[in-house]
């Protein structure tokens, strides 16, 4: 059994841990990272031409039905219970703390900032920057009735102007119940902090949201360990899972999933249908940018799992079949199209 890392007394705890493996910054670990940067010979590392994007119309919203739209990145936009919530929402045109330099987008938002609707709860995995976006925070306030978050991430929103009201703060296996639906922050493997000094200062965890007769797992950012096993044996099964396919590295995937590791962590689950994150908006590792789907695909028809691959944009249904499409290019299609391109 997965036991919690914190104590009964983690608000004042200086730093949060893991509960199974202890995350390294040595320098040999960090220069093997820098030498495979160095060494990066990609030829598609970014999209060579427009991701689909399917527009999301003020109209489409009105609709009652559970569903979710993946928006970008980790970014999902979800209805349960005729309620709308969020995950990890991130607008700016870069991942980074300047909007200058940094990871760019691949693509812009199927549904602007201004015509997202009316949000029963914004829900956060943790705060690194392609998760938790400041200006995008500071415009929602005005539509968000709660933001959601792992213990002390909600400091990071009381200083950019949230109202304390409006802020939950929650530790793993904790739940809240926000107009009907019921959100527990449960465990994942990762590591926090924004700046050079705060490192592991604040939460990281996964979610869960429960309807009536619906159920969604939010896996936030985490490498692979026993505790989705303990997640879905406690509050499995669920509808959809929404599980990080992305930005993974055989030298950093005790923090990041390889996509054969998110393949067992949705069947640890018992998820019934598998939608990837974490893949196609910023280029955040040394793989290809379609190489997450590609590969999360051909593991899910070799293991019978139900995978749902959405458009950027386009509604999910969580009580009824998806048919899926693969959307991005076939890899020697986009990698001979970037050999061709000055």
């Amino acid at each position: 059994m997965t036991s919690c890392a914190l104590s009964s007394d983690a608000r004042r705890q200086p730093k949060f841990t893991n509960s199974e493996v202890s995350i390294r910054n040595d320098v040999g670990t960090l220069w093997q990272i820098t030498r495979a940067y160095f060494q990066d010979q990609r030829l598609a590392a970014t999209p060579t031409q427009p991701i689909p994007l399917q527009p999301i119309v003020p109209q489409e919203l009105e609709r009652s039905e559970a569903r979710v739209y993946r928006l970008g990145h980790s970014t999902v936009l979800m209805q349960l219970d005729g309620k709308w919530l969020l995950t990890d929402p991130v607008f700016s045109e870069r991942a980074s703390p300047v909007q200058w330099a940094g990871p760019k987008r691949f693509h812009d938002s199927p549904l602007a900032l201004a015509d997202l609707p009316e949000i029963t709860a914004v829900v956060i995995s943790h705060d690194h920057y392609d998760h938790l976006d400041k200006a995008a925070i500071q415009a929602l306030d005005a539509k968000v009735n709660w933001f959601v978050t792992p213990l002390k991430v909600g400091n990071h929103l009381r200083q950019w102007g949230i109202d304390d009201d409006k802020i939950i703060e929650l530790d793993w296996w904790q739940q809240t119940v926000i107009e009907g639906l019921t959100l527990t922050a449960t465990p994942s493997q990762h590591f926090s902090g924004r700046g050079l000094l705060d490192r592991d200062r604040t939460l990281w965890a996964s979610w869960v949201v429960a309807g009536a007769d619906t159920r969604v797992f939010f896996s936030g950012d985490s490498g692979y360990f026993s505790g989705f096993k303990e997640i879905g044996d406690r509050l499995g099964p669920f509808d959809l899972t929404l599980i990080e396919t992305g930005a993974y590295n055989d030298l950093w995937s005790e923090v990041h999933m390889l996509p054969e590791e998110s393949l067992q962590a949705h069947r640890d689950l018992r998820g019934k249908v598998m939608l990837p994150i974490h893949n196609g908006t910023f280029d955040l590792a040394l793989h290809d940018w379609f190489e997450p789907l590609q590969r999360i695909q051909q593991l899910a028809r070799q293991h019978g799992v139900t995978l749902a691959t959405p458009i950027f944009g386009e509604a999910v249904p969580l009580q009824r079949e998806f048919v899926s499409q693969s959307w991005w290019p076939a890899p020697s299609v986009e990698t001979e199209f970037a050999q061709a391109t000055p």
